[in-house]
């Protein structure tokens, strides 16, 4: 039992505010009215490729990794947050990720990549939550189109691993070409500088 619940969270600390809505527009109308793009850009490329590390991160082992994998490459770096965040309580968000990952809900994004066209590859991010990417991750999948685009995906995980995450994330990346993905463990904030080299050598970027 705590496997599995380990498994739903890639970390330990859980530090959000809960928050309150009323009528939320759509996801769509959200999109919309989101604010400018929040994309860090990378001084110097590390290739003629134009790269993407784009994360949602809920206790911030995530976002640690995404940063080392931005640094390592030259990428530029987009951080995937929702409009509501999510419950402090620990119990609420096991409550409210699976609702939203059984019901196939994507909550409303903040912000969003406005020139998404100009990258040829782009890292996605999620913690494993039960089994699966986060939904905010399939919500900031839904707004692009992914034709021609090479794709790797990277977990944070407490003991889950993989599970389903890549499966169930390629199922929503229509037209993408896939290059290696990665799972790392949460035990600290990012990724063993090793295994994650040893990762992005061999996507020969």
């Amino acid at each position: 039992m705590k496997k599995n619940i380990y498994a739903v969270i890639s970390g330990a600390v859980l530090l959000f505010g809960a928050a309150a809505c009323a009528k939320a527009p759509s996801v769509e109308e959200q999109a919309k009215e989101a604010a400018p793009s929040a994309v860090q850009a990378a001084q110097k490329p590390s290739s003629g490729k134009k790269i993407l590390v784009a994360y949602y991160s809920y206790s911030g082992n995530t976002k640690a990794v995404a940063g080392q994998i931005a640094q390592a490459l030259g990428a530029d770096l987009f951080e995937i947050n929702t409009v509501e965040p999510y419950p402090a309580s620990y119990g609420d968000l096991l409550d409210k990720a699976k609702q939203e990952i059984n019901s196939g809900t994507k909550p409303a994004l903040s912000a969003r990549v406005e020139n998404m066209a100009q990258y040829d590859v782009v890292f996605i991010g999620s913690p494993n939550w039960w089994g699966t990417i986060a939904p905010a991750v399939s919500s900031f999948v839904s707004q692009y189109d992914w034709q021609g685009k090479a794709v790797a995906g990277f977990v944070t995980h407490g003991g889950g691993g993989m599970q389903n995450c890549e499966r169930d994330l390629k199922n929503q990346l229509s037209g993408a070409t896939f290059l290696q993905w990665a799972a790392f463990p949460g035990r600290s904030l990012g990724a063993d500088a090793e295994d994650l080299q040893a990762w992005l050598n061999k996507l020969a970027l």
